[in-house]
């Protein structure tokens, strides 16, 4: 097989923290650097990320530099990056992410072996900067950013064809099949010739170009062996954005690729996950998970107890204490996860973290609901 020239797009805004050692990873990458480029793209960083990219650029002419003031969302800068881009295939990453030695050769043998094939993506794991950071470990506990754990835990090969006729959980729900752009190569000519690039919304850049993808016949294939591990956010509050910003793309999303009214009631409480929809004006989902019931059964407990002083009777009391015990299972479901995680006795920090994050992923969800009239109870972790 005759190598083909590649290009490798990192949009990049503020990331001295990481960069260097993406830069250093990449460049242990098994390719021939005659036949690649890396593309950056700055959206206009105000710590000393440029002088860092400009410092590697004399020593590494394939790098190269497009600038951004003012960039207004990451899939702006992408498409800045794009319109320089010269390789057969398109790879992203980020600029906390480390690709592994044969990220490029794994993910390109499967573009050779099948034209068909749009985009190859592969499996996401942590590179802790910081041994003792709490949210470094957090995010490894969770397998933030995992492929295979959002499906379900599937093998490697390819992703189902797109619906036709998508439910809202198929576009941004459990069922929506995408690749980040942390790892991700797209074959350029199935971008061309369908005109195709990322929509400069503030996030969700990464499914919509999945979707349009997808929905126009190419074919998305899931390459494990592909790895690159992220180096995540340093801390909660960074942290509780990202999950903010996640939710808030679904929205626009479904308005996108959901034509038909209702809202789909997705019972994740059980093993299976079933859905069903009912008719409402409104579209999107909701949810109904530990820990939604957690807090449903822990307010019906406070109103047992309320109307009980109010009407002393039998089945307030029962109504409480049956509220009561299913608010405790519910509650030992949502934590039971932390109990592995070490130090056991950060068992509360572990509890406080998955909490506060899958709280900001629901407000996320909501966040938008007035301008785009679209419901989204996002999933419990």
């Amino acid at each position: 097989m005759v190598n083909p020239f590649i290009s490798i797009i990192i949009p990049v805004k503020n990331f001295a923290r990481t960069i260097e050692k993406t830069f250093e990873y990449l460049l242990n990458v098994d390719y021939p650097h005659s036949l690649w480029e890396w593309v950056i793209a700055d959206g206009g960083s105000t710590d000393s990320t440029i002088e860092i990219i400009k410092t590697w650029q004399k020593k590494y002419p394939f790098i190269k530099l497009v600038e951004i003031p003012n960039c207004p969302s990451p899939g702006f800068a992408r498409n800045k990056a794009l319109q320089i881009a010269k390789g057969e295939f398109l790879f992203f990453t980020d600029a906390d992410c480390a690709p592994c030695c044969d990220w490029i050769n794994e993910m390109l043998r499967h573009f050779i072996r099948d034209p068909q094939i749009a985009a190859v993506g592969g499996e996401v794991y942590t590179l802790k900067v910081d041994p003792n950071n709490l949210v470094e470990a957090w995010c490894q506990h969770f397998r933030f950013n995992m492929v295979s754990p959002r499906y379900g835990f599937i093998k490697e090969g390819y992703y189902p064809e797109f619906p036709l006729n998508p439910r809202p959980s198929d576009i941004a729900g459990h069922k929506g099949y995408f690749f980040g752009t942390c790892n991700v190569a797209y074959r350029k000519q199935f971008l061309d010739e369908r005109g195709l690039k990322f929509w400069e919304l503030p996030t969700g850049e990464d499914m919509n170009l999945s979707y349009e993808c997808r929905r126009q016949g190419g074919r998305f294939y899931f390459a494990p062996k592909a790895k690159v591990n992220h180096m995540h956010r340093a801390d909660l509050k960074s942290l509780r954005k990202v999950w903010v910003t996640y939710g808030q793309a679904h929205l626009p999303l479904l308005e996108k690729y959901v034509k038909n009214r209702g809202i789909e009631i997705i019972l994740q409480f059980l093993k299976k996950k079933p859905s069903f929809i009912i008719p409402f004006p409104l579209r999107g989902f909701i949810y109904i998970g530990d820990f939604h019931l957690m807090h449903l059964f822990g307010l019906s407990f406070t109103l047992g107890i309320l109307f009980s002083f109010i009407w002393s009777n039998l089945f307030w009391k029962i109504f409480s204490f049956a509220s009561l015990f299913l608010g405790l299972y519910f509650l030992f479901q949502y934590v039971k996860w932390n109990f592995g995680m070490e130090p056991r006795s950060k068992f509360f920090t572990w509890c406080k973290m998955k909490y506060l994050t899958n709280l900001s992923f629901i407000q996320g969800g909501l966040k938008d609901f007035k301008k785009y009239k679209i419901l989204c109870i996002e999933p419990s972790f």
